[in-house]
């Protein structure tokens, strides 16, 4: 234990003197302020360029926009921002692989399981940070404009989609333990989100699958139930977990 907190205490060091962290908080502080800002601004931008589309034939009617509105931008942006938290630590393995930085702490008795675990708990907590910290910017910001009892099921809503990171967090550190570049940790984790994406559109097969989770934006207007999700978080749950002891095992037997 004393190990593993050593080494996860010098994990935090190093994301911060790397900058990672003040970056991934930029991102999602924009991110959390963005979503209101657009839609708060887009009644705004139609009446500007009303004239010009009217001169293409395109008639703009009242734009009125609500909570709903900032919340539909929400789930457009979190993508992207988990897209950049990811390429941020695509190199949380394959840095240490390329400078042999490994080598001296595992010889000098630091188990290899102590280095995933907690390279997976500092990734897990800036990710539960940056996420519910964009999460409550856009909430407070949409409470003082509007009024959020529009969203339906909101914060399990949120937690799905929260869920669908802490998953591809596990698939990073994964794919991680079997290459030892930066790029190639790109390309494969894209390529499992790619392969559970093309498994989905078999309808007996989508609900189960982590990509379900991306539609958790359907439970604000009410057209999904909470029970809809219900087997993808069992899956995902489950598939986290395993890619995670497979990962230990993997780097357990990998030459450093």
């Amino acid at each position: 234990m004393r190990q593993l907190i050593a080494f996860t205490n010098k994990e935090f060091v190093e994301v911060w003197r790397t900058s990672k962290f003040i970056v991934l908080t930029i991102v999602f502080v924009l991110f959390g302020i963005m979503n209101p800002a657009i839609a708060k601004l887009t009644p705004w931008i139609m009446e500007k360029y009303s004239d010009s589309l009217k001169e293409q034939g395109m008639v703009v009617g009242e734009v009125a926009v609500d909570a709903m509105s900032s919340w539909m931008q929400y789930y457009k942006n979190i993508p992207m921002g988990l897209i950049v938290f990811m390429l941020v630590f695509s190199g949380v393995l394959a840095n240490e692989f390329q400078k042999g930085t490994l080598i001296n702490v595992i010889t000098k008795g630091l188990k290899r399981s102590n280095i995933i675990i907690a390279k997976t708990l500092v990734m897990l907590c800036l990710w539960t940070l940056n996420y519910w910290m964009c999460f409550g910017i856009t909430y407070v910001y949409n409470e003082y404009f509007w009024d959020n009892s529009v969203a339906k099921h909101l914060f399990f809503s949120a937690f799905c989609m929260y869920m669908f990171g802490a998953w591809l967090i596990s698939v990073l550190i994964f794919v991680s333990t079997l290459v030892t570049s930066s790029a190639m940790v790109c390309v494969g984790t894209s390529g499992i989100f790619f392969t559970f994406y093309l498994i989905s559109i078999v309808p007996d097969f989508k609900r189960f699958m982590p990509t379900k989770l991306l539609e958790s934006s359907g439970l604000l207007t009410g057209n999904l139930e909470p029970k809809d999700f219900v087997c993808s978080l069992i899956g995902i749950s489950i598939m986290s977990i395993v890619l995670f002891i497979s990962g230990i095992i993997i780097f357990n037997k990998k030459k450093v």
